[in-house]
């Protein structure tokens, strides 16, 4: 029996024992999955506290709540470590590290490297690794495939490699790592066929594609094109606002055409760890191979000025009732990147906290979501929307609308609203200020 065949009947058999490397949003979701469905998975990361947490039976993820991941750390289906050692025990291993963007906005993908190198260190014959994390096209052939080459290791024979976008949305109560389609292509057509059939017997819906350079360009693919459109309504945003026009009922309005129209919306910049740096991977291939993704860059820019634009708002709002920026109290409202979850990174509100403080505004903010302490603006207290603690408030903006916030009786303990969110939909009131 081939090493192709032992694979695959391993993973038909749920005998397979799956590795996965990175338990973070992407990662810890993939193993909850592969474990329900039978297999003996093996969780490792470098964070000791994450691992402690596990193997407690506690998730800090929240779309893992702790009912699910309990069972399978008791039953010993669900296993984390924080060393890879025992990374040759595994027949799969899928790799879902994070791939932020260096200072220059080039790819950082050390934590690939990092993951890879030890993998190539620890794992035996008979062995499929699968990259999640999200690059630029060509890593996985380009950068990982020669890892595990060395010491003679041959891909096809001793292990088979393939790429798998992760299409995590947290938060998202419709779809999640199950019922998300599940995109991968191989080095090989083998390698493709194993990785299939991995996804497959986990996930309702697997697309296999001719390689795993489509597959990674796939992902870009569907974060730029977002970012690209985000930039573009962004833009809208900042002509309606020149004009006195309410971009929310223009948009709304454009979408009652049932063709050639899909709607986005504006904010206070991008948030969350793709959106606002997938694009740049692709823009810095492009770039290699002699192209400028002008469209790419264009929206960036626009997206990463809309903070400016926001704290602008918050000047013009202070100066219609004779105040100044500098001196007054601000309260942001939300801190995460996106309504209803807890993830702060790479949140717009971490810069318009920034921009408020360097023009001398006197911050707080709330966020019932966000419970941990927020290193970039430790400065900043915490407040409560209670009408008394409200009282020397004199400025709300509205970063992230949270669903569990009372923006009506907000309205009335607040003297003015920037709302960078339509969380005011339909009222009209010379005390709130749009985007």
């Amino acid at each position: 029996m081939t090493q192709h065949s032992m694979i695959k009947e391993k993973i038909a058999d749920r005998r397979a024992t799956c590795a996965v490397v990175g338990l973070g949003y992407v990662g810890l979701p993939l193993a909850v999955e592969l474990a329900e469905t039978g297999f003996t998975v093996l969780g490792f990361d470098v964070s000791e506290e994450k691992v402690a947490s596990l193997v407690a039976g506690k998730s800090y993820v929240q779309d893992v709540p702790a009912e699910r991941l309990a069972p399978l750390v008791a039953s010993g289906k669900l296993t984390a470590l924080s060393t890879f050692e025992r990374i040759g025990e595994a027949d799969t291993i899928n790799i879902a590290v994070p791939t932020p963007l260096g200072k220059t906005r080039d790819p950082d993908i050390s934590y690939i490297v990092s993951a890879t190198e030890q993998i190539a260190r620890y794992m035996s014959a008979d062995t499929l690794v699968i990259l999640e994390s999200t690059t630029y096209p060509g890593t996985t052939d380009e950068v990982i495939l020669p890892l595990l080459e060395e010491g003679g290791r041959k891909i096809g024979e001793d292990f088979f490699l393939a790429f798998s976008p992760e299409r995590v949305d947290p938060g998202n109560p419709t779809y999640n790592t199950k019922n998300i389609p599940k995109v991968v292509g191989g080095i090989t057509p083998a390698c493709t066929e194993l990785a299939a059939a991995l996804y497959a017997s986990a996930l309702e819906t697997v697309v296999p594609v001719e390689s795993s350079r489509v597959a990674e360009t796939v992902k870009l693919l569907e974060n730029t094109f977002r970012a690209v459109n985000i930039g573009l309504v962004n833009e809208i945003a900042l002509i309606c606002s020149r004009m006195n026009i309410n971009v929310w009922e223009v948009i709304d309005a454009a979408a009652t055409k049932p063709f050639g129209f899909m709607p986005f919306y504006p904010g206070p910049g991008l948030g969350g760890h793709c959106i606002p740096i997938d694009p740049f991977y692709l823009s810095w291939k492009a770039r290699l191979h002699g192209f400028e993704a002008r469209f790419i860059e264009l929206a960036g820019e626009i997206n990463g000025h809309m903070p400016d634009h926001v704290v602008d708002r918050c000047a013009e709002a202070l100066n219609s009732q004779r105040k100044a920026l500098n001196g007054s109290k601000v309260l942001v409202l939300g801190i995460a990147y996106k309504s209803d979850i807890d993830d702060y990174r790479e949140s717009p509100a971490l810069d318009i906290v920034k921009l408020l403080q360097s023009k001398g505004a006197e911050l707080s903010f709330h966020d019932q979501w966000v419970k941990a302490e927020i290193p970039e603006i430790r400065d900043v207290p915490r407040r409560e929307l209670d009408g008394a603690s409200l009282a020397d408030v004199d400025l709300a903006v509205v970063v992230t609308a949270h669903g569990d916030v009372d923006y009506g009786e907000l309205l009335k303990n607040v003297p003015l609203i920037v709302d960078t969110r339509n969380a005011y939909k339909g009222i009209v009131s010379p005390k709130i200020f749009s985007l």
